[in-house]
């Protein structure tokens, strides 16, 4: 990890995920995350951009479940069927390691 999580703020990239990729990724079955490419995501997963950790969020508002996951970086490549990922479908995949920590979920 980039960051001491102790001593100073993390970087986090904050992310909005459905119920079943959000259980598996918070139980620790899941450890890549698959977004398309785009503006918004590719403003955010790029060399410049280095982060500590993931929040994933099941919904919108305050009391949503929420997980935060280590950020083990990203590549550019074909995704797992099982995790959600299209076959033969290239994705901006997010690894993932250790959960951090799970709210309301």
């Amino acid at each position: 990890m980039q960051a001491n999580l102790q001593s100073q703020k993390p970087r986090v990239l904050r992310l909005t995920i459905n119920r079943q990729w959000f259980d598996m990724i918070a139980s620790g079955e899941k450890r890549e995350e698959y977004r398309e490419q785009g503006k918004w995501i590719d403003s955010r997963i790029n060399v410049n951009k280095n982060y500590d950790v993931v929040e994933f969020k099941n919904g919108y508002g305050p009391n949503v479940p929420t997980c935060i996951v280590e950020y083990l970086g990203y590549d550019w490549r074909t995704g797992t069927a099982e995790w959600g990922a299209e076959p033969g479908k290239r994705y901006k995949v997010i690894f993932l390691g250790r959960v951090i920590s799970l709210h309301n979920a």
